[in-house]
């Protein structure tokens, strides 16, 4: 079992420790119960994938139905399409309904009550939340199936290299090799580490990605044992019908299998508010992670402040800021060339550096149309006090 605790600083950077209480004894104030109402809201967009998808098969039918005759001929095998979709979606509709199956007990320190339909109103299901529950299936193909085999290797093999390169597991122990992976999604490059023997915490915000690590983790037992459909939600750019109705398998390693002696950890909540403890870490791996910040010079300031005098810090990604185009969220984009002068500025040594690697994210592999970024690869140390 692999553990997954709430800590301070979740999705709204309180305590959900106290919310068990609240629920229990009816004391909820407004923050625990905006705490409670998120909890819910992306539980509901689970349950709602199906409906939502569906809507979108009937809106093309219904236009469908609409065109002249001997278009509608010609357009046949479309047609039986869309319901090959529409088969495909509600597979993927089950396999979500698993991954919320007793989701209230997902984390060991605190419970959550899901809302029952007849006897709480939930609120509309937000049109931005079905899209995360979509690249939720994604997600797991990227980290878990075959078919993601190498997006992963493009992405987690450089860091995994180099790690096992600082610390050599015939030369150091190690269990006592302390590795943390903040934003680690459904949990693949922090259970590949812990898979080598380290001992690793794996740290999320992001409810989506908690349900699906949880599930994934915790709940398969065994190697392809389940499948989805990762792109069927759209027509755009698929040489064939079969391209869209591609299937990927997954896990394609048993998450269950790790050495008698592995420490593999999974924290919930705001990196920046749950790691104060300075020199607490021997490693800090990130993968597309530090572009998830409004503000990147906290996250490099904290990684540097946790990690243990000689520790490394070994970085991969590009710099696609997540809050550039929100308006609602303050948010600054410095440059790769500042993010160094940052690093430098906050007392790392950069002992590694790569320019210019391909890599890919969540990408079909058989589309029209291919996203590949750019990214670069950085290792920094953080030195000894003199």
């Amino acid at each position: 079992m692999i553990i997954l605790s709430w800590c301070e600083g979740g999705v709204l950077r309180r305590k959900l420790s106290d919310l068990r209480h609240h629920l229990a004894h009816g004391t909820m104030d407004d923050s625990d119960a905006q705490e409670r109402e998120h909890f819910l809201r992306i539980v509901e967009a689970f349950k709602s994938y199906r409906s939502h998808a569906h809507k979108r098969i009937k809106e093309r039918e219904t236009y469908l139905k609409s065109l002249p005759s001997h278009h509608r001929e010609m357009l046949d095998s479309y047609r039986k399409h869309l319901d090959q979709q529409r088969t495909c979606i509600a597979h993927n509709a089950e396999i979500l309904k698993l991954i919320i199956k007793d989701v209230e007990n997902i984390f060991e320190n605190v419970q959550h009550q899901v809302a029952d339909k007849e006897n709480e109103e939930v609120k509309s299901t937000l049109e931005s939340d079905i899209e995360k529950v979509k690249s939720t299936i994604r997600q797991i193909v990227r980290d878990w199936s075959p078919e993601g085999a190498k997006e992963r290797e493009q992405c987690y093999g450089p860091i995994i290299n180099q790690i096992t390169s600082l610390y050599p597991p015939n030369k150091v122990d190690v269990q006592n090799i302390h590795i943390l992976v903040p934003g680690a999604g459904l949990g693949r490059l922090a259970h590949e580490l812990a898979r080598r023997g380290y001992s690793c915490q794996g740290n999320e915000f992001s409810l989506f990605m908690l349900f699906a690590s949880n599930f994934v983790l915790n709940k398969c037992r065994g190697t392809n044992l389940f499948r989805v459909y990762p792109w069927v939600h759209s027509g755009s750019n698929h040489l064939t019908n079969a391209d869209q109705l591609k299937v990927a398998t997954f896990p394609d390693s048993d998450p269950s299998e790790l050495p008698a002696h592995s420490d593999l950890t999974i924290a919930a909540g705001d990196f920046l508010e749950i790691y104060q403890e300075p020199d607490a870490w021997d490693c800090i791996a990130t993968c597309f992670f530090i572009d998830c910040a409004n503000n990147v010079v906290a996250f490099i300031e904290t990684i540097y402040k946790i990690l243990k005098p000689g520790g490394y810090w070994v970085n991969l990604g590009p710099l696609l800021y997540h809050f550039e185009e929100q308006h609602d969220e303050p948010s600054i984009e410095p440059s790769y060339e500042v993010i160094k002068q940052i690093v430098v500025g906050c007392g790392f040594e950069i002992t590694v550096e790569k320019i210019g690697v391909p890599t890919a994210y969540t990408q079909n592999p058989n589309s029209m149309m291919q996203y590949k970024y750019i990214s670069n690869f950085l290792v920094a140390k953080k030195p000894y006090a003199q």
